[in-house]
């Protein structure tokens, strides 16, 4: 339920971020002479904030605050979360195996995936690195969600690599608790081409769409119930006016 609590909770994750931001940020110090005499040093430092805050949105605002979000529906939930650190090396050669069946075909079918990794779970296992989710949601009938938030337009050879690593998360959960009702997943906070409708077919062909991929209302509405993407997005927008003197000011002083 999407109460005035967790309101609180996600414009109070909002506001320490920006905080947070504006306490560490350090302009770039590259001498650009025409750009700041166009458009003004404190324009060029407010654009330069955007791009240092882009590379870190995910990990400093959406996953925190879908974390508070899923805490509403789900029994357990976690961000960075380690899956594990050991793998069943038959799961882990029939990951890479599923991954090549696939480019080839181009016909993913995650279900009878997992059921092929269920099956190699034997044997002698690695040790990899600790495998970390970026957010982990347990429901109360023992389902898994592992997530893997994006925060930019994927790029279409990376593709084969998000399959990789999305099975690969599979079967180290498998290895952990071979019962596991596992569902490993992309996630994308919002449609980078609005108002076009998602172009869901650049993935198609490597991912399952139906079980490993949510975008935007289907992401925020997932973890939290219908109408949760709205609702988040209103929080922005309350916070951004609430904030907006207080982010002038502080550009204020790269004028000089």
């Amino acid at each position: 339920m999407f109460n005035t609590t967790r309101i609180f909770a996600i414009k109070t994750l909002l506001r320490t971020a920006l905080r947070n931001k504006f306490a560490k940020y350090a302009p770039e110090s590259t001498h650009m002479p025409f750009h700041f005499a166009l458009l003004g040093k404190d324009r060029m430092a407010l654009y330069s904030f955007l791009q240092s805050l882009n590379t870190t949105f995910g990990t400093s605002i959406f996953e925190p605050v879908a974390e508070a979000i899923a805490k509403t529906r789900f029994v357990k939930v976690a961000k960075q979360y380690t899956v594990g650190a050991e793998i069943f090396a038959a799961a882990q050669v029939e990951a890479n195996s599923i991954v090549e069946e696939i480019a080839i075909s181009g016909e993913p079918d995650k279900n009878a995936e997992i059921a092929r990794l269920r099956t190699k779970l034997s044997g002698p296992k690695n040790t990899i690195k600790p495998v970390k989710v970026d957010l982990y949601c347990e429901d109360t009938e023992g389902n898994v969600f592992l997530f893997d938030l994006k925060t930019a337009k994927p790029n279409t050879g990376e593709f084969k690599g998000y399959k990789r690593t999305l099975l690969d998360w599979c079967a180290v959960a498998l290895t952990t608790n071979p019962q596991a009702k596992v569902h490993s997943l992309i996630s994308i906070p919002y449609n980078p081409y609005f108002p076009k409708p998602y172009e869901r077919w650049t993935m198609k062909g490597m991912l399952d769409i139906a079980e490993e991929l949510k975008v935007a209302e289907e992401f925020w509405d997932f973890l939290g119930g219908p109408g949760t993407y709205q609702n988040v997005l209103t929080c922005f927008e309350e916070v951004g006016v609430e904030m907006r003197a207080e982010i002038d000011q502080h550009f204020l002083k790269y004028q000089k």
